[in-house]
């Protein structure tokens, strides 16, 4: 496992360079052959490369990604190690050591019959065009397992999940000499101060209705990029601030998007554009109850510590799959921590134990 761990994390799969992420696929394809006796469906979406096997009339789908977050050269950086029980790299627990447990536990069962598996490229950034091919694929399945990290390093299960929304609030302006004639012009960045803190008392509002979710807590909404301005003496003509929204609900979503439409100027001559809105609807609790019992069960009767199951910001094609009606699990792949980071980390000494409770869950569900 190790080893095939170590070929997926050197190959690398920086999410935008769709060059990288097709290398990246082959390099994936070739070790699902491997293991599971075939090659896969290869499937090229705009440039993004996916991989699916179909195996029989699939009733469970197993769910992954191999584009990472890291720029092509991270690797330099971050270069791949095992040392103390731990592993290293760029990619290494979201999601590529997951991909190695799926692999490795589809190999150990006796049949396949019944099997779908979906490793999609774009995930890292929405899933724009992976996403159709999820949600068929989850249609048409009672179960879904999504092998991405488990929620932290005691091993917990993501049994929910916020919905997320993006936006981009543009602000048009008007440039002019700020030494000679800043009176002549509109000020974006002045403007995009004013929407911030208009976006600001959007958060405030959404986490004052009511009580919060009683699993997913209440609704966060968050500017994080903000640029403004062309050079140091010139009044900015246009500003951008993007916001990251988190929301437990469809609901809430929904009416989130309502208020960021509704944001106004502030500058006399300014003027405002929307862009962005949902992307992944919430995963609720319940589409995980069921499966989350029975993978308690499992590894109750494999000796394995009890399991928990947390709620996260975070989203996933896991939100795909749930929204489509099908029963979902998340969280199944490494153990580990740091993902996005520096620290990124897998225990090597639970890619086993996880691997065998995947393959539990698959004889289960497949049938």
């Amino acid at each position: 496992m190790l080893a095939d761990l170590k070929e997926l994390v050197t190959c690398e799969s920086f999410s935008a360079d769709h060059a990288a992420v097709a290398r990246s696929a082959e390099v994936v394809g070739a070790l699902g052959a491997r293991l599971l006796g075939t090659g896969p469906e290869r499937i090229v979406i705009d440039g993004v490369t996916h991989l699916r096997w179909a195996f029989g009339t699939p009733r469970v789908l197993l769910l992954g990604h191999h584009d990472t977050v890291w720029p092509i050269g991270s690797l330099e950086e971050r270069p791949w190690s095992v040392a103390n029980g731990i592993a290293r790299g760029p990619g290494v627990l979201d999601m590529k050591a997951g991909l190695v447990q799926m692999f490795h536990a589809l190999a150990s069962l006796s049949s396949l019959d019944g099997v779908c598996v979906l490793v999609t490229g774009d995930e890292e950034v929405g899933s724009p065009t992976a996403r159709k091919l999820i949600e068929e694929a989850a249609r048409a399945c009672a179960a879904a397992l999504v092998l991405e990290a488990a929620a932290d390093e005691k091993g917990a299960l993501k049994t929910a999940r916020k919905g997320t929304s993006r936006y981009e609030v543009v602000v048009h302006g008007r440039a002019a000499h700020a030494g000679q004639e800043p009176h002549q012009g509109v000020n974006a960045a002045v403007e995009a101060a004013h929407q911030v803190l208009a976006v600001v008392g959007i958060g405030a509002a959404m986490g004052a209705v009511g009580a919060a979710h009683p699993v997913l807590g209440v609704s966060t909404v968050t500017p994080t990029l903000l640029s403004a301005g062309s050079a140091r003496n010139t009044v900015p003509a246009q500003a951008r601030v993007s916001v990251d929204v988190r929301v437990p609900t469809v609901d809430a979503q929904e009416w989130t998007d309502e208020l960021m439409r509704e944001l106004t100027v502030q500058s006399p001559g300014a003027r405002l554009e929307i862009r962005g809105g949902a992307e992944r609807p919430p995963m609720q609790p319940d589409s995980s109850a069921d499966l989350f019992a029975l993978a308690s069960r499992l590894a109750a009767e494999l000796g394995q510590d009890p399991l928990r199951g947390i709620a996260v910001g975070g989203a996933s094609d896991g939100n795909w799959t749930a929204a489509a009606g099908c029963p979902t699990l998340d969280g199944l792949g490494a153990v580990g921590g740091g993902a996005h980071a520096d620290t990124e980390h897998v225990q090597i000494a639970q890619l086993i134990p996880r691997g065998l409770l995947l393959a539990h869950l698959i004889d289960r569900t497949q049938r």
